[in-house]
């Protein structure tokens, strides 16, 4: 069980602090979801429009990059 889950509404890692997901829970969702890359991709999909009913200040474009940009 990981400790690198999101802390809302801020979007911060219960873990380390920085923002969610972080460099730790990116590797282990890289790992959970191995054999199911489209399903990781929905399951961020949804935290980000979730992410930005929280966080209306950040740019859509920000938060598009934080949650789905590393996916490629």
């Amino acid at each position: 069980m990981t400790i690198h889950l999101a802390v809302t509404p801020a979007w911060t890692c219960g873990g380390c602090g920085t923002d969610w997901p972080c460099r730790t829970r990116r590797r282990e969702l890289r790992a959970e979801y191995e054999a199911a890359p489209v399903s990781l991709a929905l399951y961020l999909a949804t935290q980000l429009v979730n992410a930005t009913q929280d966080l209306p200040e950040v740019p859509a474009g920000h938060l598009h990059h934080r949650f789905l940009g590393w996916t490629r």
